[in-house]
């Protein structure tokens, strides 16, 4: 374990200890998950306090089917493919989708004058209307990120100067990246030319299963 990391770890103990709920090092990278009624306050003590004066990403994660794999990995055949083994979105509809701490919010920080990175991850109890405060006034390129997440998951970042759709069409229904959302949509959209306009119409994709690559520990690149 890296000494640059257990000295950023004792500093970060010590002016956020009450604030952390969990933090942990590793593969070389320190993550501290907070109260997410002190995310603003933490995020305003890692830039002004331990120089943490850019922020990389910020983005939305909804852990609903988390552990929950699609994919049966360790009885894959040598080539390395393995088959769906059940509908992912059947297993989904199944799950309590109001379970606490669905959603988290998450950002990687940088800072420039001590050359290293910390990750901040923050559950939000309420699943039927997650909220949680912006940082824009700590880092302004949080803008564009939190209106991704709220585009996306459904996230509403309070104190935001103007949180508006991003990704999505102006009419669109639903936050795409949530698990419940079906993989080929609700509607589809197409240019009528008879009409001279877009319409929506009812999706006519299918959806099937596809063939991922795995990637094994005991390949033989790793036996050298």
């Amino acid at each position: 374990m890296k000494q640059s990391l257990l000295d950023l770890q004792a500093q970060t103990r010590e002016h956020l200890s009450d604030a952390i709920e969990r933090d942990v090092i590793a593969l070389d990278e320190y993550t501290i998950e907070v109260d997410e009624a002190r995310w603003h306050e933490v995020a305003k003590t890692l830039r002004d306090t331990l120089g943490f004066d850019q922020l990389i990403d910020l983005c939305g994660v909804d852990y609903v089917a988390w552990k929950r794999t699609n994919w049966e990995t360790l009885e894959a055949p040598n080539e390395g493919f393995s088959r769906g083994v059940f509908d992912f979105e059947e297993v989904v509809s199944a799950l309590p989708l109001d379970m606490p701490r669905r959603f988290a919010v998450v950002m990687h920080l940088l800072s420039v004058a001590h050359n290293r990175r910390i990750r901040v991850r923050a559950f939000i109890e309420n699943t039927q209307q997650p909220e949680i405060d912006s940082v824009v006034d700590v880092w302004a390129s949080a803008n564009w990120f939190e209106r991704e997440a709220f585009d996306l998951f459904g996230i509403i970042f309070k104190g935001h100067p103007d949180l508006r759709r991003i990704l999505t069409d102006y009419g669109f229904i639903g936050h795409p990246l949530r698990k419940d959302f079906p993989l080929t949509g609700h509607v589809e959209m197409r240019y009528d030319p008879e009409k001279a306009r877009c319409v929506y119409e009812p999706v006519s994709i299918e959806n099937r299963v596809n063939v991922p690559r795995v990637i094994r520990n005991d390949s033989v690149a790793d036996k050298g």
